[in-house]
């Protein structure tokens, strides 16, 4: 069976500008080097349902496997890295979502 596709949803108020931009800089060559694709962010969120909206950014982007992401996040690289976000964020979360199996 082929790897199904995941995406990660991510929501987080930036605190402070300048630890961030260091995070953003380094992200995209490190979720590259897993395979993965940036798809968008927003900085305003339209809350349509539920009992909390989600303020701030949300991100998403993919991989191609849910190896991949889970390679992506344990990369010595990576975590050194999301250091700056953690420190430049108020991360309300980032999750892993499983994509749909190819429909036959």
């Amino acid at each position: 069976m082929a790897d199904i596709p995941v995406y990660i949803v991510v929501n987080l108020a930036i605190t402070d500008a300048e630890k961030y931009r260091v995070y953003e800089k380094g992200f995209f060559g490190l979720l590259k080097k897993h395979g993965g694709s940036f798809i968008t962010y927003d900085d305003n969120p339209v809350h349509l349902e539920g009992l909390e909206p989600r303020e701030d950014r949300m991100i998403i982007f993919s991989f191609p496997s849910e190896q991949a992401a889970k390679d992506w996040y344990a990369d010595a690289d990576y975590q050194a890295l999301s250091e700056h976000r953690r420190a430049g964020t108020k991360l309300e979360f980032l999750t892993l979502v499983h994509g749909l199996p190819p429909r036959t």
